[in-house]
């Protein structure tokens, strides 16, 4: 399983390497995908629907914490809509590993937010997966986990 994994994840990369042209740096990737997902906070906060669609792929894959999987569609709608509003979005423990033109980043998330109205905290641990393209820096996968409730 674990070779699998790791063929797999070879293969995604060097697809990924062949499909641009784009160049980057090991050393300005970490900081360059900090400050896209600092605005992809800020456009979620505005409603900022034009910055959202610039800063997440086409092929988005968004899986939240509660299991909901949406693509990017689905998910700027329900931001557009105010079906979900983000409120307060603390990240803390904040990592950036660069693999080429691509880069995963993990952390944890404490986040005040609106769902369907309703106020919700709620506390993850996340993985998300930036690639650099034409465009800049966009966010294609989106992976959160819920801390168990506290006893």
């Amino acid at each position: 399983m674990r070779k699998t994994m790791m063929v797999a994840g070879a293969a995604l990369l060097a697809l990924g390497g062949l499909a641009r042209a784009e160049t980057c740096d090991p050393k300005l990737v970490p900081s360059e995908v900090l400050a896209a997902d600092e605005a992809r906070y800020a456009a979620l906060q505005a409603v900022d629907v034009a910055a959202l669609e610039r800063l997440l792929g086409n092929d988005l894959f968004y899986t939240h914490s509660s299991t909901q999987i949406d693509d990017k569609g689905a998910y700027i709608e329900s931001v557009r809509t105010g079906k979900v509003v983000y409120r307060e979005t603390l990240r803390s423990d904040v990592r950036v590993v660069p693999y080429g033109c691509m880069a995963v980043m993990t952390g944890r998330g404490d986040f005040k937010v609106e769902l369907d109205g309703k106020p919700l905290e709620v506390h993850i641990r996340f993985t998300n997966v930036w690639e650099k393209r034409g465009i800049g820096w966009q966010m294609v996968a989106w992976q959160a986990t819920r801390f168990p409730p506290k006893p």
